[in-house]
């Protein structure tokens, strides 16, 4: 790549040189041809005059014979390609001064229609170029000539030709010279930024291949001088970022197979044990040892569900059907379902609902499975009670501008908190990662760490937000609160009716 980029930015500059070489030599050319025409105007015009005083002053009747002598004298040093002398009459016609019946001989390359006799006979200078590069100046003045035996007054035109230097003697040197130069100099440039260029990028490129194949502890060094190459500084940045999250993944995933494995081994032993137990005769109550067996298993296929949802809902597949529910009816028909559980553990459960009627637009089912995996989740952290409340309309924590994407009412709330020990604040923004778990209460199902996720899954995927607040009091406590996309602010039927606080089930 090195050399690529230094055969790139040299080639970049090869067809700048050129590109500039072309439009200097042109613009040298076109100089040296404008430089041509105005020092054969100026000789023509020194020329005409001196000849014209000259035959003023001697009286002569023939001017254009001085003249082309004179020209003839001085076309060497003067560096003419040829010259002539020609009269233009008041009709335009042009002729030899010399040899009046004789076609008048212009130097090679010059016409009768390139002298443009009207413009002469009125005494203006004609120059110009002709096709092949051949610069002319034609100077008229007034001359009385002899012409046929006849003195005359005619206009007289000295034509003086001259080819231009080239644009490459005048400056060819000189621009092989400086693009030689240019060329060193472009090389090394080329090659010092290839090295500091392309070294950082190979270096990221083995250490991504480090990465690919399994070195997540590979890092890339960020080059000397960072600072002036942010762009690859932020490279090097995110790929050990990238690294670093990679490791992250991998830590949870090797957290999660371990947690799992425990999970799954802790059941499957006492199955094992229980069910040899019953095979050898060793156990006096089979029956016994039958429940721990069903028991272990419910707990088994407890897990396997988990993983199994959990899966679906990161893959995306599964479907909610959305409609307008009452929050409070779902809310309370699930925590009803575990007012045996909460008992039995000597808990209370209670329930405490607006008294307005609470409509939020969410998939009813996905919504029960959230409160029960919820509350389950809080009866096994709770000292002595455990509250399931719904809140009115109004902004959330998880809305924008307070009103969630296409509900009609605000955000509706409903949380569920326990009394138990409380979250610690490090551990806040963990917990609805999948197998996170902290030790249950004494006596308390061991859950599968999963069920904080699905939740998680299941309200974002309903368009709501959900977030964990602890300590809920001086003595600990957590409440999980779920927002959700508000439904219609008012009931049209009014079965929804006003609510207030009913104990679910209460512990002698």
């Amino acid at each position: 790549m090195r050399r690529r980029l230094t055969a790139a930015m040299v080639l970049m500059v090869v067809s700048t040189l050129l590109i500039s070489g072309l439009v200097t030599l042109y613009l040298v050319a076109r100089s040296n041809t404008i430089q041509t025409r105005n020092e054969l105007v100026r000789e023509g015009v020194g020329l005409a005059a001196g000849v014209q005083q000259e035959a003023l002053n001697a009286n002569s009747t023939d001017p254009a014979r001085a003249l082309r002598s004179l020209l003839i004298a001085l076309r060497s040093p003067f560096r003419l390609d040829g010259s002539a002398v020609v009269a233009v009459l008041a009709d335009g016609r042009v002729f030899d001064p010399v040899t009046p019946r004789a076609k008048p001989a212009l130097p090679p390359g010059i016409t009768v229609s390139s002298l443009d006799a009207p413009a002469l006979y009125q005494l203006r200078t004609v120059s110009g170029e002709t096709a092949k590069g051949v610069v002319f100046a034609a100077v008229p003045y007034k001359a009385s000539i002899l012409i046929l035996g006849q003195v005359r007054q005619v206009v007289q035109v000295v034509v003086l030709t001259r080819t231009p230097p080239s644009a490459w003697s005048t400056a060819g040197a000189w621009f092989v010279v400086s693009s030689l130069v240019i060329l060193v100099v472009a090389g090394i440039v080329a090659y010092r930024l290839g090295r500091r260029f392309v070294a950082p990028i190979r270096a990221t490129q083995l250490v991504t291949s480090r990465i690919a194949a399994g070195d997540l502890d590979a890092r890339v060094t960020l080059p000397p001088h960072s600072q002036r190459d942010p762009e690859l500084t932020e490279l090097a940045t995110s790929v050990n970022a990238m690294a670093e999250g990679l490791g992250r993944v991998r830590a949870d995933e090797r957290r999660f197979l371990q947690s799992v494995s425990h999970d799954l081994r802790t059941p499957l032993t006492s199955i094992r044990g229980f069910a040899e137990a019953i095979q050898d005769g060793a156990t006096a109550d089979a029956v016994a040892a039958a429940g721990v067996i069903a028991g272990q298993a419910r707990r088994l296929e407890r897990l396997v569900a988990d993983l199994l949802a959990l899966a679906t809902l990161q893959a995306r597949r599964f479907t909610l059907e959305t409609t307008v529910v009452d929050l409070a009816a779902v809310v309370s028909s699930s925590a009803v379902a575990f007012s045996p559980a909460a008992a039995d553990l000597g808990l209370e459960l209670r329930v405490r609902t607006h008294p307005a009627p609470l409509t939020a637009v969410a998939d009813a089912d996905r919504l029960a499975q959230v409160t029960s995996n919820l509350i389950e989740n809080a009866l096994r952290y709770a000292a002595t009670s455990v509250e399931v409340a719904t809140s009115p309309p109004g902004p959330s924590a998880g809305a924008q501008n307070g009103r969630p994407a296409g509900g009609w009412g605000g955000w509706v709330e409903f949380s569920v908190s326990d009394d138990g020990p409380g979250i610690p604040q490090e551990a806040i923004e963990r917990v609805f990662k999948r197998l996170f778990a902290s030790r249950p209460g004494p006596d308390r199902p061991i859950g599968s760490g999963l069920g904080l996720t699905i939740v998680a899954e299941l309200v974002s995927a309903m368009g709501g937000r959900i977030r964990a607040e602890s300590p809920t009091g001086p003595a600990g406590g957590t409440r999980m609160v779920v927002s959700l996309p508000g439904g219609p602010l008012t009931d049209t039927d009014g079965s929804l009716g006003p609510a207030g606080v009913a104990p679910v089930s209460e512990a002698g």
